[in-house]
């Protein structure tokens, strides 16, 4: 009864053509569809005829960022028209998008060190900027109607961990925060952030099924690990929080927004295992798993003591949050993971993950 409930509340985005916003929303999602599988198709063809596709590669590579730039545009247009989102965030929001956008197409072109400072200075003063203004914006948030007291204290719990986490399991990430690395960290955060407008369904209190939003980051904390995934999820999820704002309380904007993306860093928990190297898919697939989990079990604690007043007239509120979070959480990890185990099948993906991943095979040979 309780699913079915919220299942009617949810909104379903490829069919909706009600407004101008909407009907550009579902054209972009079987868009974006159709492309993947016109790249999927070409590039196999390619690879099957026995002609270079690193040439094929870079030109899509280019393509998907100005794609997914477009759409952040586009989007952040509709809602700033609409009162969605006000000039404090529309304005950084959008010279962020445009910073990421054209450092990533130079790095693509030429990857160079020059490059890649100048790149890395530009990017984290444009990101250090947003959040400052989301931080101005959001900091007189209260609410009444939410345990202040427990959201508090499981909000600190929840950022406590993922500090120790990332500490324990980042342990091994030899290099520290590059230019390298915090380029390619704002490419991937970026497109995960274009990503999750293409929503499949949108839930009533917040949260959606989306095509593989968090596929960026997951990858992202595979190749440059554990430490460096956290904190690129953890600017994702502030990002999050001015395009699908349902925030109730300053706690609860912890839990549901920087720490329950920061678990999407968890992806590379086990991108170092060697003895699993001949199965990239099952290091990504169990690391998906975590990172999926984790970021449930944030959503999770929030629904009980932030939304609770939403639960129906004789639903324990435990119940109501357990079948809320699992209604899109879940089925977003699954698309994730069917995309990302498609991926990492390819020799040619997993050989360029493992040229970017920081922790080479010699490396920890050389550890040992």
């Amino acid at each position: 009864m309780l699913s079915n409930l919220l299942a009617e509340q949810a909104v379903w985005y490829p069919v909706l053509f009600d407004n101008a916003h909407n009907s550009v929303r579902s054209v972009a999602i079987w868009l974006t569809l159709a492309l993947a599988v016109a790249f999927i198709a070409t590039f196999f063809s390619l690879k099957k005829t026995g002609k270079d596709t690193k040439s094929f590669l870079k030109i899509s590579l280019i393509s998907a960022v100005i794609y997914a730039a477009a759409l952040s545009v586009v989007f952040l247009s509709f809602s700033f028209a609409e009162e969605g989102i006000v000039p404090i965030l529309f304005i950084p929001l959008v010279i962020l998008i445009t910073v990421i956008t054209v450092c990533a197409v130079l790095i693509v072109i030429k990857k160079n060190k020059i490059i890649l400072i100048c790149s890395a200075c530009v990017i984290g003063a444009a990101i250090i900027a947003t959040i400052a203004c989301i931080a101005v914006h959001f900091a007189s948030l209260t609410n009444e109607d939410v345990n202040s007291v427990a959201l508090y204290i499981f909000a600190f719990i929840a950022v406590a961990l993922v500090i120790v986490t990332a500490i324990i399991f980042g342990k091994k990430d030899k290099s520290g925060f590059t230019t390298k690395s915090v380029s390619y960290a704002a490419v991937c955060v970026a497109m995960s952030f274009a990503l999750s407008y293409l929503r499949v369904v949108k839930m009533p209190q917040g949260g959606a099924i989306t095509i593989a939003s968090l596929l960026p980051l997951m990858i992202y904390a595979y190749a440059f690990g554990v430490k460096k995934g956290i904190l690129a999820g953890t600017v994702y999820g502030i990002l999050q929080a001015v395009q699908d704002t349902y925030i109730l309380h300053p706690a609860q904007f912890i839990l549901d927004y920087p720490a329950a993306f920061a678990c999407i860093g968890l992806a590379g928990i086990f991108a170092s295992f060697t003895k699993w190297d001949k199965y990239p898919q099952v290091k990504f697939l169990i690391g998906a798993i975590v990172a999926g989990i984790g970021r449930f079990i944030m959503h999770f604690i929030s629904g009980i003591f932030a939304f609770g007043t939403f639960a129906p007239e004789g639903t324990p509120v435990a119940i109501y949050s357990l079948t809320y979070q699992a209604l899109y959480v879940f089925p977003d990890l699954l698309i994730c993971i069917f995309v990302g185990l498609l991926l990492f099948s390819s020799k040619s993906f997993t050989s360029q993950i493992q040229k970017l991943n920081p922790l080479s095979l010699s490396d920890m040979s050389e550890e040992k």
